[in-house]
């Protein structure tokens, strides 16, 4: 009776470490094709011009940093930031990843690569084509989808 007690009290505190170690679910693969996905779409939302809908690719907290302008902080102050953009009958934006990488946790990311905008200069209201490098970090949201953190934009 007594072994008895003692395999039950072993295995017990087995299964208990082993529920204690157990590794997260791999989800790196899936992380990565979501923030490529999210790319996609926040691409055809710049197509779309929609402010709205491209400020909600971007956590609530988040910081914009691109040439020329002071850093804009917070998704509601970045909407507002993107409308004379999006008010430009020239504007294009593309912008493609050449790179993107998830944390082993699982909660933070980032996408680096290059883009291509054109816009209308205002003074004379002719084209200016410019292209260059960003870095976006991510953060994985409570509900699983991931937000930009902050994006940084640099122009070559």
């Amino acid at each position: 009776m007594r072994g008895l007690a003692t395999l039950c009290g072993a295995t017990v505190i087995a299964l208990t470490m082993t529920g204690c170690n157990q590794t997260p679910a791999n989800t790196h693969d899936a992380d990565v094709k979501a923030i490529n996905d999210n790319e996609a779409q926040w691409n055809r939302d710049y197509l779309a011009k929609d402010a709205d809908l491209i400020a909600s690719h971007y956590a609530d907290d988040a910081v914009l940093i691109v040439p020329g302008m002071a850093a804009v902080t917070g998704k509601e102050a970045i909407r507002t930031s993107m409308q004379p953009m999006m008010a430009d009958p020239a504007m294009t934006l593309v912008f493609k990843a050449s790179k993107v990488d998830v944390a082993k946790s699982g909660d933070l990311a980032y996408s680096q690569g290059s883009y291509k905008l054109t816009v209308t200069d205002p003074a004379t209201h002719k084209a200016i084509n410019d292209h260059g490098s960003y870095v976006t970090t991510y953060r994985k949201q409570a509900d699983g989808k991931w937000k930009a953190e902050v994006d940084i934009v640099t122009s070559d």
